[in-house]
Formats: C-alpha cells, structure tokens, sequence
C-alpha cells in the first residue's frame, strides 16, 4: 500500500475550518454548544456566512482528497485519500484528536468518487431534516442509505473498496453522532 495518499488525505482532513474560521471573528468553536468543529456547530454562533463556509470547506478538503489520492494511486489511492481525509477531521491530531463529525467532509468524498451515492446522501439527508429536523437523524440515514448505495451503483457489489469505504464511514458517523444526539437539534429559524 502507497502511503502517500493516506498521509495526504488525513493532513488535508485534519485542518479545523470550522475553528480557523470562528477563530477570525474572536469565538473558540470549541465553547460554543456542543465543542465539535463542524458546521452544524457553526451555525450555533448565528453566523450563516461562516457556516456556510466551513461546510464548503471541510467538504472540498474531502473532493481535494479524493482528487489527489486517484492522481497518486487510481481509484484505490482515491478512497484510501478520502477515507483518510474523513478520518483526519474526526480525529485531528492538532486538537488532541477531537474534530468533527465527518458529514461534510464525508459529502465531499463522495462527491469525487460517486456523484450517484452522493445524491442518495443529499436526498435522504435533505428529506430526513424536512421531516424530523434533526440534522444527526439525516447524517446518520443518510449515511447508512450512501453506504447501501455504494453496493449497488456501478462499480458496485458488497465486496468492494468503495463498498468497505461506506460501511466504515456510515459506522463512524452513526457512533459520532450518537455521542451527543441532543446537541444536534436543528432550531428553527
């Protein structure tokens, strides 16, 4: 195994956007509401600017991952590279490995490797927030449904990188998520 892309992809996950960019306007993100970096988090400051921004980041760093990884090692070096990056922003080593959730950052990834299991993501995400307004209810069914999807859309089969990819990142997201369900309320603006 090439382990370029896997250190690429965890060091591109581990930049804490959702810090970095709260820190600009004088908040530790990590004192507001639940602690974690992501953009739900963000979002609690009041600022949809910058929660907007975080999500666009933190997914792109899973698109770059992806891109740079396939660039090194083929579609292998892409998932190694996405999973990394996933990987890196749950558990970033330069916050004593205390990230996010990975949902963004996990739509990224699955942007460059499969824009179909992506749409299942965003449709089950979207539709489950609509209806329950609860963003960690539509990262988790959005994940398990991406995972599925994954199976099943070409070059699908349940004995498969991509495949082994969904199920761990589904099973990441599911336990992240659970660690702190009330927290992730969406409030009604």
């Amino acid at each position: 195994m090439d382990w370029i892309p896997l250190a690429i992809g965890y060091f591109l996950g581990s930049i804490p956007f959702g810090l970095l960019l709260t820190r600009m306007i004088g908040i530790d993100i990590r004192q507001v509401g639940s602690g974690n970096i992501g953009t739900t988090n963000v979002l609690r400051t009041g600022n949809k600017g910058l929660a907007a921004a975080t999500w666009l980041l933190d997914a792109g760093k899973g698109v770059a991952a992806v891109v740079i990884g396939r660039w090194l090692g083929g579609e292998m070096g892409g998932i190694v590279a996405g999973t990394a990056a996933f990987v890196g922003h749950c558990f970033p080593v330069w916050l004593k490995f205390r990230g996010g959730k990975g949902v963004a950052t996990t739509a990224g990834v699955l942007l460059a490797l499969s824009p179909a299991a992506f749409g299942v993501f965003a449709g089950v995400f979207v539709a489950t927030v609509a209806i329950s307004r609860y963003i960690s209810l539509g990262s988790m069914l959005g994940s398990v449904a991406f995972a599925a999807a994954l199976a099943w859309l070409p070059p699908g089969g349940f004995a498969t990188p991509r495949f082994a990819f969904g199920v761990l990142i589904a099973g990441i997201v599911i336990v992240r998520h659970r660690e702190s369900p009330s927290s992730s309320r969406r409030t009604a603006t």
